[in-house]
């Protein structure tokens, strides 16, 4: 399983910015994607995630309403909006997945969400900086 993430960048607040996650080694139909994040000094947080299979999509409190997580089947890639950036959003964004198969999707993700250390698919990560 390889993840590739990208799309990080400086913006100004109230700016948005779209993340990708490119999946490769793996038969994308049943898995869980996550985005998790990690600013300065700050533990790391997921963020968002969707499942492939059902495309269900889940959210954060801190980025609910004001994101979009989609994925592009052909591309095996996986998108994350966040628009209405702040400040706080500033940090290092990395994609996860864990395989779904034989689980149930919803209970997934939220295991991914509660134990991220025992995620063994990570991305490398991408910078996004807010500026005020």
């Amino acid at each position: 399983v390889q993840l590739q993430a990208s799309g990080g960048g400086l913006v100004q607040a109230g700016g948005s910015l779209r993340l990708s996650c490119t999946a490769s080694g793996f038969i994308f139909d049943k898995y869980a994607i996550a985005w998790f994040r990690q600013g300065p000094g700050k533990e790391r947080e997921g963020v968002s995630a969707i499942t492939t299979s059902d495309l269900k999509a889940y959210y954060k409190d801190s980025v609910k309403g004001r994101s979009t997580i989609s994925i592009d089947r052909a591309k095996t890639t996986v998108y994350l909006q966040i628009d209405n950036l702040t400040p706080e959003d500033t940090a290092v964004y990395y994609c996860s997945a864990e395989t779904t198969a034989g689980r149930d999707p919803m209970i997934t993700v939220v295991t991914m969400f509660r134990v991220p250390d025992a995620i063994t698919s990570w991305g490398q990560g991408t910078l996004v900086t807010v500026s005020s």
